[in-house]
């Protein structure tokens, strides 16, 4: 099993240290298309964290459950209003099992990468196939790798820049790997949170979903629904699991 980098510190201080990711205009988009998705079913969510986008899709009467590895992110779940009400199962999201039938499987903010082999990652796929129903969905939010911003020669790329907030990605190439360093001032002290990540491509990804029986049914560059393109730094992508109707038509003799 993978080990979670995340501690209580983080927990604790969640929604400070990532405030952009609570803002209404990206959390309002988000459950509204996640809520559509679902279609009224259930879903799970892949990487729950701290609620952060479980909290208020429950509180909008979707049924949702959650795997997640870090402990700490859990409680900080719990101690908040309605966390209570969101079963979560503590293990990798890319073996742990809670059982079948749901009509959305969701996995958010770059949170694949947290995977750092391949098989993982593939995995994963597979785990969120064994949980749709026939019919269900397995959604992706991701980044799309920024290599030709780097300049010849060169591995590091600087992603945040603020007065209390620098950030930055070391790219290992021939590993597919990614070192992202974070440097807050938090309550007048300087804290440092690194994490390796595999860095993967939209296409990578649609391979891995078709190992897993998973067609590519939708892909955007953002929680609106813009199209995806070569210029997007990000994508949303959703996969579908064959219907039995899917499958009663391939079999015909006219399918």
């Amino acid at each position: 099993m993978a080990e979670s980098l995340f501690d209580d510190w983080v927990a604790e201080r969640y929604e400070q240290l990532w405030p952009h990711l609570f803002a209404p205009e990206v959390v309002g988009p988000t459950l509204d298309c996640l809520c559509e998705l679902a279609r009224g079913g259930a879903c799970l969510e892949f990487g729950i964290g701290t609620g952060r986008i479980a909290l208020p899709l429950n509180q909008r009467g979707v049924r949702v459950q959650g795997i997640e590895l870090a402990q700490s992110m859990v409680q900080r779940l719990r101690a908040q209003p309605g966390g209570a009400d969101v079963p979560v199962t503590i293990g990798d999201f890319a073996t742990t099992s809670v059982g079948g039938g749901f009509s959305l499987v969701y996995l958010l903010r770059n949170t694949i990468t947290n995977l750092t082999t391949q098989d993982e990652q593939v995995a994963c796929f597979r785990n969120a196939a064994d949980h749709l129903a026939p019919g269900g969905l397995f959604l992706i939010e991701n980044y799309v790798p920024q290599l030709q911003r780097l300049p010849p020669g060169e591995t590091v790329r600087v992603f945040a820049a603020e007065p209390d907030h620098l950030a930055f990605e070391d790219y290992d190439l021939a590993a597919q790997i990614a070192v992202s360093t974070h440097y807050w001032v938090i309550e007048g002290e300087l804290r440092t949170f690194s994490s390796p990540h595999r860095y993967v491509w939209p296409h990578e990804l649609d391979l891995m979903a078709k190992l897993a029986g998973l067609t590519l049914h939708h892909r955007w560059s953002d929680w609106h629904r813009h199209a995806f393109t070569s210029d997007s730094p990000s994508h949303i992508t959703v996969w579908r699991k064959p219907s039995e109707l899917d499958e009663s038509i391939s079999r015909s003799p006219l399918g």
